[in-house]
């Protein structure tokens, strides 16, 4: 379904940071928060998973819900970069994690992708002002990239759900080699996912955006013997 995101939209800040708009070095940043009109359609929106999750069972083995609209920032730079790794931490209210973890620190949310990336989720409101305080703290090889209209995270839970991801990935995802907390960029179905374990019984699936109507799909198949509830 398509959502209001405006700037008018007030949340708290990511972290006690004041940029000095002097020092923030000339990098082409843009604002990619839609304006007071326009509304923001997640990459599942055609699904209209709104009114399946009213409509549909209120009881099975697997949880479904689309995290729309929020901010994606990948964050680039070199661990042993101390001047990169203390910025980012002294920004984001939290040490970027090592090789296939993940941290997290109230609604932000920071996935290892590779040596030298990391993804950074926030509330889609909050992602220019974050960006916009790595620019300011951040000197040197580094880059911000705002890829927040390119991706959506799909949250499975439920007693099934680690048996519908041994369905999709090759990855082991046993908890002996899944821990909470982990996060791996796999091969999902025919597409890829960013797979991350949130909990006991709980995942995180970041998705393309333009895999995101055949993640469903292949969802909806994978789950059908478990049942499946859509949350809204």
């Amino acid at each position: 379904m398509s959502d209001l995101l405006t700037p008018e939209k007030k949340a708290a800040p990511i972290a006690e940071v004041i940029v000095d708009t002097a020092a923030v070095p000339t990098v082409a940043v843009m604002d990619l928060l839609a304006g007071a009109e326009p509304r923001a359609e997640s990459p599942l929106h055609r699904a209209d998973l709104k009114t399946i999750a009213h409509q549909g069972p209120k009881q099975g083995g697997v949880c479904l819900q689309e995290l729309k609209l929020l901010g994606h920032l990948v964050l680039r730079g070199q661990r042993d970069d101390s001047d990169f790794m203390s910025a980012a931490e002294n920004v984001l209210g939290v040490a970027l994690p090592g090789p296939l973890q993940s941290a997290e620190r109230g609604e932000l949310s920071v996935r290892w992708i590779s040596p030298d990336e990391w993804l950074v989720v926030v509330p889609g409101e909050q992602a220019f002002a974050l960006e916009s305080q790595l620019h300011a703290r951040m000197t040197g090889h580094y880059a911000v990239v705002n890829v927040s209209g390119a991706q959506t995270i799909l949250s499975l839970s439920g007693q099934d759900a680690r048996k519908v991801l041994q369905k999709s990935t090759p990855y082991d995802v046993h908890e002996r080699n899944f821990p909470v907390g982990k996060a791996v960029t796999s091969v999902f179905a025919k597409t890829q996912a960013v797979i991350r374990r949130t909990g006991e019984e709980s995942w995180e699936l970041v998705i393309r955006r333009s895999f995101a109507d055949y993640a469903w799909l292949w969802l909806q198949d994978a789950c059908a013997e478990y049942g499946l509830v859509v949350k809204d």
